[in-house]
């Protein structure tokens, strides 16, 4: 089983994100919160959670104060923005936090589940309207400019690269290179530690920064 922490001010809405979310018989939202902070608190005592879906915009602490807060001491719990606002700087900042994601809330539920799927299994969400704007500002440099792959890179792990830039989660890759998701995955450990990098949002960038997407 999913264990969910929903963390929306908007009773209401959070409600129906509730019911969309487990119409998936593996997801369940165990834990809601009407702010971020609550959400803090939630797994401050104790209670566990494979991913927290946060909104931006609440009361007492926004979303993007509980993702840094989350991620910091909570590394291993996946996280997920959900908000009205399509705003790059929004989706830059909630990156720069922690999340693994950036879902806007008119997603259906398809979307929405297909995205929390997503993050638990390593890829990165974000519109893909709003991707190609986000990712060169976070990067901080300029789409055209390219650095220098690292030579000691395979063919094989740079065609994994380019599925991480892509923000394919490990099934999508194992089925796109033939592989089997644990070799994925531990080829994307190899591949972090010998481009020192600290996890896969890093190594988008950089497929980002090389044009390798």
């Amino acid at each position: 089983m999913i264990h969910i922490l929903l963390a929306e001010d908007q009773k209401m809405v959070r409600q129906g994100l509730k019911v969309m979310i487990e119409t998936d018989e593996d997801m369940l939202v165990s834990g809601e919160a009407a702010n971020g902070l609550e959400a803090v608190e939630l797994c401050q005592s104790g209670k566990f959670f494979d991913i927290a879906i946060l909104d931006i915009r609440m009361p007492v602490m926004d979303g993007l104060k509980a993702a840094k807060k989350l991620h910091e001491d909570y590394p291993q719990m996946k996280i997920l923005m959900l908000t009205t606002f399509n705003d790059d700087e929004y989706a830059i900042e909630a990156l720069k936090n922690g999340a693994r994601g950036y879902l806007l809330k008119n997603a259906d539920t398809e979307e929405l589940i297909r995205s929390i799927h997503t993050c638990l299994e390593g890829g990165l969400v974000l519109e893909s309207h709003v991707a190609a704007k986000v990712l060169p500002n976070l990067i901080g440099r300029s789409p055209q400019e390219k650095q220098f792959l690292d030579p000691s890179l395979t063919d094989r792990e740079v065609a994994l690269i380019c599925c991480v830039g892509k923000g394919m989660n490990n099934k999508e890759i194992a089925d796109t290179l033939h592989l089997s998701i644990g070799t994925v995955k531990n080829q994307i450990s190899v591949i972090l530690d010998k481009l020192e990098l600290r996890d896969r949002t890093q190594l988008a960038i950089y497929a980002i920064r090389n044009q390798m997407v």
